[in-house]
């Protein structure tokens, strides 16, 4: 839900309108559960489930509303909370700030609000919330929560302390986790669209977030195998992947290749296999390779000879990891049968040499695609003007990226993003980001190149794609 509400800003809906429409829906269930005139204690925290709470408060002007809010105002954590703190303030409604959870005084109101803690918060609530979480409990109030009810965990349902006993849930947009099982929920359609949900956009990226304690090989080990007839591909694809927030990248290459490759870049682990090309006699020793990191890329470079489609068939049946397979190795992926999980990443030709369906139109496309993503067994990632991202049971669409990435190589580039990605998520969510961040960064510089953009100009792009401003 925090990805769609980014997604949906991005898409022109501002937050503002979120949290009034959020606000009044709350307000709605209030009517419905007290009688016109009955005393209303809303109960606020510090970030955007507090706003909503005080937005509800302003559509209550026929109940006698008292609006406490647990904490300083100069502590409201988000603009927009602010902003109707201040419009509380402004209008002269009993709204007051609490410092201390113990001088919280509910005076023995009809209904509570309660608009503690969010979706976006998890574990047992601290003080002063764990307080004030005791003190709604203790009245015999009927409580409306924000969202969720604070102290449980939306994804789990889990309580690790004390929560909120309601006997009403207003949540937005869709059910969560948690609430699943519930008979006491409304579900309020605040105005978020759609497509925020089925287009890509800089919401998914705040999947990205890291443990400060995390160690070097948590967000993964990507091994790339390709190169013979290419060089430059492979490292691409590597260099991409660390561009991405890979920790390693290896190459597996022709030795008669490896010290151009390995000249592209010195953060790259070139480790070489004998011959000018991929041959099924490797694959024993690039099976060993392939289970010491998280995800393989197979493609970039290798060519179409049918030796070496021969030895990218025999890995497949043999690898049961995580793969991103691309270029010519995506011809052999419909005739082999595999344990391992494939993001495969074609263009619409590519597509089509895979047996796959062909549609101008994107709509049409994203249904075509996800019908053969299913058939497939594999997710699919489809680029185009508008890439289609399917695992045969959810759809996504990408509408980033411009003309000028019809230039080579920007394809190695996506494929190394989505091995970044897919050594810590899923294939769906690991393919979507990639495509998103592959044509965003293109996006980025195409200003400075116009169509005289190269692929190598996406690289040094990709971590502001990702992890920019414009993504919180």
């Amino acid at each position: 839900m925090a990805a769609v509400d980014r997604n949906a800003v991005a898409l022109g809906v501002p937050r503002k309108q979120l949290m009034e429409s959020s606000g009044n829906a709350v307000a709605r269930a209030v009517r419905e559960h007290a009688a016109a005139g009955a005393s209303v204690a809303v109960v606020a925290g510090r970030g955007n489930n507090g706003g909503d709470a005080f937005v509800a408060a302003r559509f209550l002007d026929d109940f006698d509303v008292t609006v406490h809010l647990l904490g300083r105002p100069e502590s409201i954590t988000t603009t927009i909370s602010r902003e109707n703190w201040d419009a509380l303030q402004a209008a002269e409604l009993d709204a007051h700030a609490v410092s201390d959870s113990r001088a919280l005084a509910l005076d023995d109101p009809a209904l509570v609000v309660d608009g503690l803690l969010g979706t976006g918060v998890s574990g047992a609530p601290r003080e002063p919330e764990a307080t004030a979480v005791r003190e709604i409990n203790d009245t015999d109030a009927t409580v409306v929560s924000v969202d969720v009810p604070s102290g449980v965990d939306a994804d789990t349902g889990e309580t690790p302390g004390v929560a909120v006993d309601a006997d009403h849930v207003v949540t937005f947009h869709d059910v969560k986790p948690a609430l699943a099982d519930r008979e006491d929920v409304t579900v309020a359609d605040i105005g978020i669209p759609e497509t925020a949900e089925l287009f890509v956009g800089p919401g998914d990226c705040q999947r990205l977030q890291r443990d400060p304690q995390s160690h070097k090989g948590d967000f993964g080990r990507v091994l790339v195998i390709g190169g013979g007839p290419y060089t430059g591909a492979p490292a691409l694809t590597a260099q991409a992947a660390l561009r991405a927030g890979a920790d390693l990248a290896y190459l597996a290459v022709p030795d008669s290749i490896a010290e151009t490759v390995q000249g592209y870049s010195e953060n790259l682990i070139v480790d070489s296999f004998v011959g000018t090309r991929l041959l099924a006699e490797h694959v024993p020793e690039l099976l060993e390779r392939a289970a010491d990191v998280n995800v393989v890329v197979l493609g970039p470079g290798l060519g179409d000879a049918d030796d070496t489609l021969a030895a990218v068939r025999r890995f497949l049946a043999a690898f049961d990891g995580k793969v991103v397979v691309d270029a010519d190795a995506l011809q052999v992926v419909p005739d082999v049968e595999t344990d391992a999980s494939l993001v495969c990443t074609p263009h619409q030709g590519e597509l089509r040499g895979m047996g796959g369906p062909s549609a101008a139109d994107w709509r049409e496309r994203a249904d075509a695609v996800t019908a053969f993503a299913d058939e497939l067994g594999h997710a699919l990632l489809v680029k185009g003007a508008c890439d289609v991202i399917s695992d045969g049971q959810a759809t996504r669409v990408n509408r980033t990226g411009n003309p000028g990435m019809t230039v080579g190589g920007t394809g190695d580039v996506l494929a190394g993003v989505t091995a970044a990605m897919f050594s810590t998520m899923d294939a769906l969510p690991a393919a979507s980001i990639a495509a998103y961040a592959n044509g965003r960064a293109g996006d980025d510089v195409v200003d400075d190149y116009s169509y005289g953009l190269l692929a190598t100009d996406l690289l040094d792009a990709l971590p502001a794609a990702l992890w920019g401003d414009d993504n919180e």
